[in-house]
C-alpha cells in the first residue's frame, strides 16, 4: 500500500501578502508545492490530497493540478469554517477556519492509508520525502505509531525577519518528547535568538525543529476529532484562536495515546515567509536544477 500525501494549501499567506501557493519559484514558473509533488512521486507516494479553500478551487485546478494529474491520483477537500462537530455553531465574528488540525481532519473521507502532511508553501527536499515514505510503509499495519521529519533550525531561518518554529525535544530513543512553539526566532551570525516579550534566549543552529512534516496512521482522525471538540468547548468564542496540528500531536504524547518517531534530515528548508524571501528561494531552486537534482521542466 502506497502512502498518501496531504497538503495544507488553505492559508492565504498573511505575512507574505498574497496567495503564495500559486506563486512561481522554479525556472519554468513551477510553484514550491510542485517540487514537493515531484519528490513525493519519486519517493513512492501514490496519492495527493489537497486541502484548499473552495473560493480558489478553479484557479488551483487550472494552475497546479492540471500539470501532473496524469502522474498521480489527486483529490481535493475543502477546509470550511462551518465544518464543526454537532452542537457547535460558528460565532458571527469568526472570519477564518480553525487551523491546521481542523484542516487535516477535513481529509478523513479521502484517506484510509498511512499518510504524510506538509505545508503547500514549504520546500522540504527529496531526502525528507524518502525518509517519510520509508517510515510510512513500515507502519502500514500499525496504529498510533506516528512520525515526524525534523530540520536543523539553522536550515530554516529567514534573514528578512523573524520566523515561528516548533522547537523539538527528543527522548533517547529518538521519539518526540514535545514541541514548543517559539513565535519569534531571529537570525544572527552567532546563534539564532528566540524572543518572548522582553526576554531573549539563544538557540543552536543544530536545534531540531518541526516544519509541519508529520506522518500518521489513519487513527489520527479519531484523535483529532476528540481534540477538536475539546478545543471548541474552551475556545469557540475566541475569534482568532486556532486548533493547531502540533498541539494535537503534543497532547497525544502527553496522554500516551501515540508515539512519534523523529527522523532528522540535513535537507535545507526553503520558504517564503516574507516577500523578500522569494529571490533567495528562486536562486536555491535554480542551483538544484543546475546540478540536475531536478529537471529544468518538472512535467
Amino acid at each position: 500500500m502506497k502512502p498518501t500525501l496531504v497538503i495544507l494549501a488553505a492559508g492565504m499567506g498573511s505575512r507574505y501578502g498574497g496567495l503564495k501557493q500559486l506563486d512561481g519559484m522554479g525556472p519554468k514558473g513551477e510553484t514550491i508545492l510542485e517540487y514537493s509533488i515531484y519528490d513525493a512521486i519519486r519517493s513512492g507516494f501514490g496519492k495527493v490530497v489537497f486541502i484548499i479553500r473552495e473560493s480558489f478551487e478553479n484557479e488551483f485546478k487550472e494552475k497546479i493540478i492540471s500539470k501532473f494529474e496524469d502522474k498521480i491520483q489527486t483529490e481535493i477537500v475543502f477546509q470550511k469554517i462551518d465544518d464543526l462537530p454537532e452542537t457547535f455553531v460558528v460565532p458571527s465574528e469568526r472570519e477564518k477556519p480553525w487551523g491546521t488540525g481542523q484542516a487535516v481532519l477535513a481529509a478523513a473521507p479521502k484517506v484510509n492509508e498511512p499518510f504524510a502532511v506538509i505545508n503547500a508553501d514549504d520546500f522540504y527536499g527529496a531526502e525528507a520525502f524518502e525518509l517519510m515514505a520509508d517510515m510510512l510503509c513500515e507502519r502500514a499495519e500499525k496504529t498510533a505509531e506516528w512520525v515526524m521529519i525534523a530540520y536543523k533550525l539553522g536550515n530554516t531561518l529567514s534573514k528578512n525577519g523573524s520566523v515561528s518554529r516548533g522547537v523539538c525535544s527528543l527522548n533517547i530513543d529518538s521519539t518526540l518528547k514535545d514541541i514548543v512553539e517559539h513565535t519569534q526566532i531571529i537570525y544572527s551570525k552567532e546563534n539564532p535568538i528566540s524572543v518572548s516579550g522582553e526576554k531573549e534566549s539563544p538557540l543552536s543552529f543544530q536545534t531540531p525543529v518541526s516544519m509541519n512534516f508529520f506522518g500518521f496512521t489513519p487513527d489520527i482522525f479519531s484523535w483529532l476529532k476528540s481534540q477538536f471538540t475539546d478545543f471548541l468547548k474552551n475556545n469557540i468564542e475566541k475569534n482568532k484562536t486556532e486548533f493547531y496540528l502540533p498541539a494535537a500531536v503534543n497532547q497525544a504524547i502527553i496522554k500516551e495515546h501515540a508515539r512519534v518517531t523523529v527522523k532528522q534530515t540535513n535537507s535545507k528548508w526553503i520558504g517564503v515567509t516574507y516577500p523578500e524571501d522569494k529571490n533567495n528561494a528562486c536562486k536555491e531552486i535554480d542551483e538544484l536544477v543546475k546540478t540536475d537534482y531536478y529537471p529544468l521542466g518538472l512535467w
